[in-house]
């Protein structure tokens, strides 16, 4: 058996190799639900370990190291990694603690128990995840012992069967493999068992980047939000203190409160972890147990965000910078996909009653890596928000002051990349000048206007900020709103927005061609609200 300090030694080699590589572990992270970040979590645990570990006497006993590594794990475990983490430390340090020879046979009893208590702490435990790898992990050592191999050797091939456990994962897990990922949580618990080894053996630590992978593994995640609104909200986590805390009857009432629920621990100690769209009930709820402490509470929503944005950030970062970029906003799928097919590197959501922040659009900025980035704005509730993050970017950020999506339209079709960026600016705002929208909504209120009384509920068309028209049908509007757009005008875009259907675009559209025969009128989707007509000029 190493002597106490040395297994101190080991359990920080580990955790310092774990805290190397935490962000690479976070990257990885797309299962089972945003919750936070796997790296982070794990490391925070361990740090919670080493804390625990600092307290002990210089003399302090193997039974005592495995105390302060279970207790320190389980008061600081964060995350649903942190908590099975804890879990299988936890096992690891119920046999270490009773044994005095560290050989082959205590390894191999060591992760079979490990596994036993990892898994009893997960209802519902999935193939594929940080199990599975300690489970394999133990398999291998017990396979080594029944072979009779000595303890060096052993280590070996049970990390090195860690690692290629974390490399199957994908087989194991479609959303694994639909990324192109291996599982986080595996993929840390194999780095802790590789820092334990290196640190054993007194080898550098390997990097096990899995080149032997195939080749359509990579340990990147594309950047996309994969936060659905349907899924709880909140990773809530926290302790309850007690006496003879039933642990029965509070996983009970913790499965009712939401999903991904852990509980641990017993006797006068739990940890908890639910995902829950109301922790303060379930806060509430658990003080009738006993008393809470050691509060979590993160947003998933904001924590997928965040991730989204750094590997977008991380991408963009990896491709050489081009020459030019452009940063529009929107609202609707329609108006998006045409932004985009014109040269839109990124379409912020918003519009009317949606204007996006200074922050928002500079984020999108960030996001595109261009030597010159262009933002149009497309309203003129946005066009300050935009400057200003034009003026914090730097003179690398231009903007084309657009008030509506036709005009974007139009100023990307007279982009031209050969062009210097002012030349640029100057042409792509003559040609959204050169524009004339009309906006068919709905009034929302009793109002007047230069056409006179309005009633909640009428049609009304706008044009040049202006109410032009009032009416009760959206079609015979929209033919008005033309009228008084087209005087000069050899082209009408029509952009259905997601409250008029295709049967009804279709026949506005054949009314406006028989209304303005010389005019050549072309009609898309744009599905954008609020307005389910919006027509344009030129």
């Amino acid at each position: 058996m190493p002597s106490e300090p040395a297994f101190v030694s080991l359990v920080s080699a580990a955790a310092s190799a774990l805290k190397e590589r935490a962000d690479e572990v976070n990257r990885l992270n797309v299962f089972p639900v945003p919750d936070g970040d796997t790296g982070t979590n794990m490391s925070l645990t361990m740090d919670a370990v080493l804390a625990e570990l600092s307290e002990l006497p210089a003399d302090a006993d193997i039974s005592s190291v495995c105390h302060a590594v279970t207790q320190g794990s389980l008061m600081g475990a964060r995350g649903n990694s942190g908590v099975i983490l804890s879990q299988i430390l936890r096992g690891l340090c119920d046999v270490i603690a009773t044994q005095s020879t560290f050989d082959s046979a205590l390894v191999a009893e060591a992760l079979e128990r490990s596994a036993t208590v990892a898994f009893q702490a997960v209802r519902k435990p999935v193939d594929g995840t940080m199990l599975t790898v300690l489970r394999d992990a133990s398999e291998s050592a017990r396979a080594g012992v029944d072979a009779q191999l000595d303890l060096d050797t052993l280590l070996r091939q049970v990390v090195d069967a860690a690692f290629e456990s974390v490399r199957r994962t994908p087989e194991l897990l479609p959303v694994l493999k639909e990324n192109g990922v291996v599982d986080a949580g595996g993929f840390g618990l194999a780095i802790l068992a590789e820092g334990l080894l290196a640190a054993y053996d007194g080898h550098e630590v390997r990097d096990m980047d899995f080149a032997s992978a195939p080749a359509d593994l990579v340990l990147s995640v594309a950047p996309e939000n994969d936060w659905d609104d349907q899924e709880y909200l909140y990773c809530t986590e926290f302790l309850l203190l007690g006496t003879d805390l039933d642990v029965d009857v509070v996983q009970e009432y913790i499965s009712s409160a939401g999903g991904s629920e852990l509980v641990v621990g017993g006797g006068d100690t739990l940890k908890i972890h639910v995902h829950t769209n109301e922790p303060g009930s379930v806060l509430t709820k658990m003080t009738e147990f006993g008393e809470v402490s050691d509060v979590h509470i993160n947003n998933m929503r904001r924590q997928t965000h965040d991730r989204m944005v750094a590997l977008q950030a991380e991408a963009a970062s990896a491709r050489p910078a081009k020459s030019y970029g452009f940063v529009t906003v929107a609202a609707g799928p329609g108006l998006k996909a045409i932004l985009e097919s014109l040269g839109a590197d990124a379409v912020v959501n918003g519009g009317q009653t949606m204007n996006p922040s200074t922050a928002e659009l500079l984020e999108a900025v960030q996001s595109v890596n261009a030597e010159t980035t262009i933002i149009l704005p497309n309203n003129k509730n946005i066009v300050m928000a935009a400057q200003q993050a034009a003026d914090h970017a730097g003179e690398s950020v231009l903007v084309v002051p657009t008030s509506t999506v036709p005009e974007a339209f139009s100023a990307l079709l007279a982009f031209d990349p050969d062009a210097t960026a002012s030349d640029n600016v100057r042409a792509m705002t003559e040609a959204a000048e050169a524009v004339t929208t009309g906006e068919v909504t709905v009034a929302i209120k009793d109002s007047k206007g230069k056409v006179g009384d309005i009633k909640k509920g009428q049609v009304i068309g706008i044009t040049g900020h202006e109410i032009e028209v009032v009416g009760e049908d959206v079609s015979d509007v929209s033919r008005k709103l033309a009228d008084i757009i087209t005087a000069h005008a050899d082209t009408l875009t029509v952009l259905a927005g997601e409250d008029l259907d295709d049967t009804a675009l279709e026949s506005l559209v054949e009314e406006l061609r028989a209304d303005h025969s010389d005019i050549e009128v072309d009609a898309h989707r744009g599905d954008q609200p609020l307005y389910p007509v919006i027509i344009a000029a030129e």
